[in-house]
């Protein structure tokens, strides 16, 4: 089997139930979504390589599973009423921002992406599950989407941020800390 069909050669591809322009917004949803799962593949290699993050390595490759999910949720425009994204994983993510916001110090200004390459690469994450959310969020106007499509990527922005912040607080680096601004959470 060849790995290209030239179907896509004019501007088009094929969602679950039609073909639409590459510009859809379904495609740059999903492609966006595809997008994180690849910057989260290299949070996983960079965290896999030492024992102390192996807890999180499990979590983050349960949620590139539970992406290609959303992604292929993403894609059907077939209007059928079952999804691959369950509900659990956003009560899952949410007992893991918990965990990991009590490793970290309390926090009284933003932060800025940083401290560890890992936690560096996880802030890119968080960035790039708010783009998604954002996209999603169109899609939502307008046509129907999985009912837990944007709870899942707004907790998973947050997860990634609480995540970056135990990846530094286990390793004994201080997060970045934006100096501009003074006590921001009074």
């Amino acid at each position: 089997m060849k790995i290209y069909t030239k179907h896509g050669d004019k501007g088009e591809t094929q969602l679950i139930g039609r073909r639409v322009r590459k510009t859809n917004e379904r495609v740059e949803a999903y492609g966006t979504v595809d997008e994180l799962n690849s910057f989260l593949g290299a949070a996983v290699v960079m965290l896999e390589q030492n024992e102390l993050y192996a807890d999180l390595v499990a979590e983050l490759i349960e949620i590139q599973h539970e992406l290609f999910d959303l992604g292929g949720d993403l894609a059907d425009v077939t209007g059928k009423r079952t999804w691959a994204l369950a509900e659990t994983s956003i009560h899952r993510l949410e007992s893991s921002i918990d965990t990991y916001w009590e490793e970290a110090p309390e926090i009284k200004t933003f932060i800025l992406p940083g401290g560890t390459s890992a936690a560096a690469q996880l802030h890119v994450c968080r960035t790039v599950a708010r783009r998604a959310e954002r996209l999603v969020s169109g899609i939502e106007d307008e046509h129907e989407v999985a009912p837990q499509a944007l709870p899942y990527l707004n907790r998973l922005s947050d997860y990634f941020f609480a995540a970056a912040r135990a990846v530094n607080a286990r390793a004994g680096r201080s997060d970045v800390l934006y100096k501009r601004g003074g006590n921001e959470f009074k």
